[in-house]
């Protein structure tokens, strides 16, 4: 099982332009994570997973500078991303949260333009690179078509497409995904999570929480598993999850079976009493 180890002299190692070091983590006085270091792989996949309240958003809200930690220290390029202007991480990375809300009466161009902001400043408003970057959000994740619509109008699977594309339109190589599959049926979870591969194809870095594990396994190229605010276990998927690993985390009795599409591991749960 592959651990994470702190790294108390406060550098990113190589390969990663996102990292964390010794982070405390709480709402108020309560400690949601205490003392985690984790580097995330340039160019990966990585998807965390673990038990509710076991701190996976939190520790993504700190990682895009939505939360302050208590103490440690979240790095981008290698410096405190706290010693960056706003704007200016906002053209380095962008950030999904959970369930977010859109303005009453936008549209999808219009809401989708909104990623634009970090680009933008008092001497320099909406431009031809501005409408070709929306053009080009629109496009990959296929809205062209809405872009005239409400978004109050859409389907979840639709309007979580017109989230993503707002966070492509900011144009940079590191996505940060907090559930991005939450409340959409099975079939939209897998179109957004193909979506989000096709990114990781072309070359962005993705970071999403996710609460399936087998959808996880099947798309991560770098699994974090986290319990009590810690990780537990950081990796490839094939190399990690392990029935031991998923009953010590989730407390559920399973067996791991290769994925028969895929090939990697899928969570089978053991038979409950009334199966049996």
């Amino acid at each position: 099982m592959a651990r994470v180890h702190s790294d108390t002299q406060g550098v990113a190692s190589a390969g990663s332009r996102l990292a964390a070091r010794n982070l405390r983590l709480a709402y108020d006085k309560r400690v949601v994570v205490d003392d985690l270091s984790i580097d995330l792989p340039d160019g990966g996949f990585t998807i965390i997973v673990g038990p509710n309240a076991c701190g996976k958003s939190t520790l993504l809200k700190a990682l895009s500078r939505t939360l302050s930690p208590q103490s440690g220290a979240v790095l981008l390029g290698g410096k405190p991303i706290d010693s960056y202007r706003s704007k200016a991480v906002a053209r380095e990375l962008a950030m999904l949260p959970q369930s977010p809300i859109a303005p009453e009466a936008i549209t999808v161009r219009d809401l989708v333009g909104r990623g634009r902001y970090p680009h933008q400043g008092l001497l320099q408003q909406w431009s031809h690179a501005d409408e070709t970057a929306v053009a080009a959000a629109l496009a990959s994740t296929g809205c062209e078509e809405l872009g005239e619509r409400f978004v109050s109008e859409l389907s979840g699977g639709q309007r979580q497409r017109v989230w993503i594309a707002m966070v492509l339109a900011q144009q940079t190589d590191l996505l940060l995904l907090d559930e991005p599959t939450t409340f959409l049926d099975i079939a939209h979870q897998f179109e957004v999570l193909e979506l989000c591969a096709q990114l990781h194809v072309e070359g962005r870095t993705l970071v999403a929480v996710l609460h399936d594990l087998n959808q996880a396994a099947r798309y991560a190229t770098n699994l974090v598993v986290m319990k009590a605010g810690q990780i537990v276990a950081q990796g490839k998927p094939g190399e990690i999850l392990t029935a031991a690993l998923v009953e010590d985390v989730f407390g559920l009795p399973c067996v791991i079976i290769a994925d028969p599409v895929t090939g990697t591991p899928m969570v089978v749960p053991q038979a409950g009493r009334a199966q049996r």
